[in-house]
């Protein structure tokens, strides 16, 4: 048996904030693309993200019988939005100038398609997803 005390909590490898680029249309002073930072979120995060974008479905042909549905568009772009640490979706300033509400819907209006997809597999590398979440929403509708 191995050392038990390699599971303890202070020895655990923190993960490490990741800095990317995500645009080269958002520039700074200097004119470089400014970086984005992405977090890791817990498990117990990440499971009341799922948890709000779960809703009971009710089973064609069985009265009174539910069954959960995870809508994984709404997941991920929560998950985005809740990984970003800079800049701050939840800026008041910064939501303003999209017209927009909700960390999630801001970083759609920033960010054109490609980049939000880019962005969005960004975020689940860096939260240590080994399959792409439109996999799992192709196999949730089949």
């Amino acid at each position: 048996m191995g050392e038990l005390s390699c599971f303890l909590a202070q020895n655990a490898i923190k993960v490490e904030n990741v800095k990317c680029i995500v645009s080269n249309r958002f520039v700074g002073a200097d004119k470089k693309p400014v970086k984005w930072e992405i977090r890791c979120i817990s498990s117990e995060e990440d499971e009341a993200l799922k948890k709000a974008c779960t809703k009971r479905v009710p089973v064609q042909g069985k009265k009174g019988m539910f069954v959960p549905e995870t809508d994984y568009s709404l997941y991920v772009g929560k998950l985005a939005a809740a990984c970003t640490v800079y800049p701050d979706l939840n800026n008041k300033e910064l939501q303003d100038s999209y017209h927009v509400m909700g960390s999630d819907t801001l970083l759609k209006k920033m960010l054109n398609p490609g980049e939000y997809n880019d962005y969005l597999t960004k975020v689940q590398e860096v939260n240590g997803f080994d399959i792409d979440m439109n996999d799992l929403a192709e196999e949730a509708k089949n």
